[in-house]
């Protein structure tokens, strides 16, 4: 929300509007809307009424009417609309021109610097790491996602507040003459072009075209980012003469690069770039070995080094540079094959990122690639499919099939298992679907493909209920937990319990990319499960029983041993198997701290460490215990102590150790409550998904919903469900919910809100097995409506509550039959 307040007058002047209204005086616009479904408040909202040639925003303005919405600009109105009671209209000759006006005006009032980033690739990479390497000691407004368009810039730009001390906007065109609009709006004083690629060259007459369009961004800045090996961008940057009146800061291998690169040397753990910068040599190391990724960094690093930040500075923070999200979908399919779905448009590069999203994916051998023609790319055919055909080869995709009259004449160019059809009619028609097993499935289509069909038909057929995962804000939590720990801390995450109902080797996956240093499962064949889908992090057992130690060892689980009864069953396991001495078990050792649950007492601490000493085949990995009640300030002394009695054990254990031992208790309230706990390693569990007291800036992870199977009316006196638990005191509309407690709405939850058409709908009746009940009185409702158990604006803690319970319980009882979604944003 915008916390610049515009009167009616202002709005009217600036977007040279004629207003229709009897309440002049009164308008007060802090925040701008154009799409319908995405309202959050209607105070003080201004609707734009955008038309294109799908869709028309004059049709939504009734609805929004009466959602609260007041104040609309419109191209057209009508007196239907007109007559609204305290309805205000700003009529202009275009709607998305007076968006670009207002948000131009808007960027004008402030007096920071602005970062404006152009190019063919990598300009949302570079906003994002720019972001991570300055939000430290910057207050940073940036594009939301990839809001680099004609609309998406304006919407950035709106943004910005008087808190802010520095902007960063992406700006993309792909037509001639826009560029200008969109530098109208940014107004950037400094401009990163990234690179020349060939996104949209249908619409330039030549690449030459193009790049000269795009320096219209950069007009009127003080100084321009770029690279001086990108020839293509050099010579137009000199050709254009705009170098008479703006500087620029270049990096490159040439001699005349402010910056220039020296070695690049790639290492199986990230990339170390060393350069001279003002006659001194200077180095940087990053976590990626990617050529994008390594272009972008040095993107970034040229840009601070330009702003002042020292190369110390910066060297330390480029370490910690992670990974940015991608927009994909990932689901369960038939035959136990997993579908990755990204049929949002077939541009190359875009292929390539998601094809590397797939060998992310453990979990089968084959990997199966369905991909449509690639739509207005600017290349020949012959070149086009021939780079696709290397790059799927490059890649290790066992199976390929094309769809599309262009790919399918360029099928010679595939030289792997390959199959192509001129249409997805044709492919639903001709293929046999049962040939898809134990496969991951990547969907890459253009829209024109309608690559929805096929998702529908090759997903896992599940009843109604989904449990949504949304693996950007998985990612966001994580980095967020990582801010607060020292450099050298590690983290292990909890799997357990089905990763709390969302599906383990999909979040194992995810937080191996992310660099996780440990998982830690309940019992060994969770950690099973893990390993045969190709997870090879090293990973604690917590519960580990009498019978798997030797089923552990074999997959090189690595047990808690929490008493002399576990380390004697480990004992005699290793005999039993002649384990080599070369390859010790590696535990972790448990110590009670206070919880009186599992783990050794301070006691038996003497003993226990004589035993390990001399067992050559057992290596100690950690030593850790468990807090109590870290989340709770009425406990802080006795976690406090539970710290201190951890630390007295550190010191014997090390003591007597001949190796490092990493030392652990801090859960997710620790991380934040008590930094002092951090120690060698961090465990977070359900912090992940958004759901913490101690931390308020995190994101929410997880929906839960569901649908109206039926709608009915129940006369007064007639009874609902099972044990005619619920009589209805007057004629009643309901709705039955096609979720029950054998999908883990645990019948404790009788009387909880669920969420229909946004409004609290109360569960009426005992929940059954596959279904529930609930009021709809007062709701405009129709059958096959999405109902809300649980999502960002209704938490998951709040129902908990009404069910006299914690997240915890809700979350791992969610069953296997529900459907799981997950998202890359």
């Amino acid at each position: 929300m915008n916390h610049t307040a515009y009167t009616g007058q202002e709005v009217e002047e600036i977007i040279q509007a004629r207003l229709v209204t009897k309440n002049k005086e009164s308008i007060r616009i802090k925040d701008v809307l154009i799409d319908s479904r995405r309202l959050i408040s209607s105070k003080e909202t201004l609707f734009f009424a955008l038309t294109s040639k799908k869709n028309d925003g004059h049709k939504y303005i009734l609805d929004l009417y009466n959602k609260g919405i007041r104040c609309f600009v419109v191209s057209k109105l009508s007196k239907e609309y007109s007559d609204l009671p305290d309805s205000s209209f700003f009529v202009v000759k275009d709607t998305l021109s007076a968006l670009q006006l207002l948000a131009a005006s808007h960027r004008q009032r402030f007096d920071i610097p602005v970062i404006g980033i152009t190019g063919s690739n990598g300009k949302t990479v570079i906003k994002e790491w720019l972001y991570q390497l300055m939000n430290y000691d910057k207050k940073i407004v940036r594009s939301p996602k990839s809001y680099n368009s004609q609309i998406g810039v304006p919407l950035s730009v709106w943004q910005m507040s008087d808190d802010h001390e520095l902007a960063i906007f992406e700006a993309g065109i792909s037509e001639p003459e826009e560029m200008q609009k969109l530098q109208s709006i940014i107004l950037p004083d400094i401009g990163i072009f990234t690179n020349i690629g060939q996104a949209h060259d249908e619409n330039f007459i030549n690449s030459t075209q193009k790049t000269g369009e795009k320096l219209n961004l950069f007009k009127k800045v003080e100084t321009l980012i770029y690279n001086t090996d990108h020839k293509e961008v050099h010579g137009a940057v000199i050709r254009s003469g705009i170098l008479e009146t703006i500087e620029t800061f270049c990096w490159g291998k040439d001699d005349s690069s402010d910056l220039k690169i020296q070695t690049i040397e790639k290492t199986t753990s990230g990339t170390s770039i060393q350069s001279t910068y003002l006659n001194e040599k200077i180095n940087i190391s990053i976590p990626f070995s990617d050529d994008a990724s390594i272009e972008n960094a040095l993107h970034c690093w040229a840009t601070m080094l330009y702003l002042g930040y020292t190369n110390d500075t910066i060297k330390s923070r480029m370490m910690e540079l992670s990974p940015i999200a991608m927009r994909l979908e990932l689901k369960e399919g038939v035959n136990n094959c997993t579908i990755i779905n990204d049929a949002y448009n077939s541009d190359f590069n875009s292929f390539a990122i998601a094809l590397d999203f797939m060998n992310q994916q453990n979990q089968h051998r084959e990997k199966v690639v369905i991909f449509s023609d690639i739509m207005q790319s600017g290349q020949n055919s012959i070149d086009l499919y021939t780079s696709v055909a290397e790059l799927v080869k490059n890649k290790g995709v066992s199976k390929f099939i094309g769809i599309g009259p262009s790919i399918s004449k360029q099928a010679d160019k595939f030289d792997i298992d390959s199959s192509f059809f001129s249409t997805t009619n044709d492919f639903i028609k001709n293929y046999s679907f049962a040939n898809f097993a134990n496969q991951t499935i990547l969907l890459k289509g253009a829209r024109m493909f309608e690559f929805e069909r096929l998702s529908g038909i090759l997903q896992q057929k599940a009843h109604e209920t989904v449990l949504e995962i949304n693996l950007s804000a998985l990612i966001d939590n994580l980095n967020k937990f990582k801010l607060r720990l020292s450099n050298n801390t590690k983290i292990m995450a909890m799997v357990k319990a089905f990763s709390y109902g969302t599906g383990s080797f999909e979040i194992a996956n995810v937080l191996k990319y992310h660099n996780i240093d440990y998982l830690a499962v309940a019992y060994a064949d969770e950690g099973i499960e893990l390993r045969k889908a190709g997870i090879n992090l090293p990973i604690m057992v917590m519960s580990p029983e009498e019978q798997a130690f030797d089923t552990m060892i074999r997959h090189q689980l690595e047990p808690e041993i929490f008493s002399f009864r576990t380390l004697d069953l480990l004992e005699r396991t290793i005999k039993k198997i002649a384990l080599p001495q070369n390859k010790p078990v590696k535990v972790h050792i448990k110590i009670d701290t206070g919880m009186n649950r599992l783990g050794f007492v301070f006691d038996d601490i003497p003993v226990l460490i004589k035993r390990l000493r001399a067992n050559p085949f057992i290596y100690i990995q950690s030593v850790f215990s468990h807090f109590v009640s870290s989340d709770n300030s009425e406990f802080d002394d006795f976690s406090n102590n539970q710290i201190e009695l951890l630390n007295s054990v550190k010191e014997q254990f090390r003591h007597a150790s001949d190796h490092e031992i990493i030392f652990h208790i801090a859960n997710s309230a620790a991380i934040s409550r008590f930094p002092h706990s951090h120690m060698d390693m961090v465990r977070v569990g359900i912090g992940l998904y958004g759901i913490s007291d101690s931390m308020s800036n995190l994101e929410n992870v997880l929906s839960l919903r569901s649908v109206l199977s039926q709608i009915k009316e129940v006369k007064k006196g007639e009874s609902v469900g099972y044990n005619r638990s619920w009589i209805a005191p007057i004629d009643t509309k309901i709705g039955i919910v096609s979720i029950g407690y054998a999908d883990g709405l645990l019948r404790s939850l009788g009387n909880a809100y669920l969420f229909v058409k946004g409004k609290p709908t109360r569960i009426i009746g005992d929940i059954c097995m596959d279904m529930c009940m609930v009021d709809l009185t007062g709701i405009e409702a129709v059958e096959n409506d999405d109902v809300i158990i649980f999502d960002s604006n209704h938490s998951v803690s709040n129902l908990a509550i009404s069910g006299n319970t914690i997240p915890y319980e809700l979350l791992s009882r969610i069953s296997r039959r529900v459907k799981r979604i997950y998202f890359h944003e």
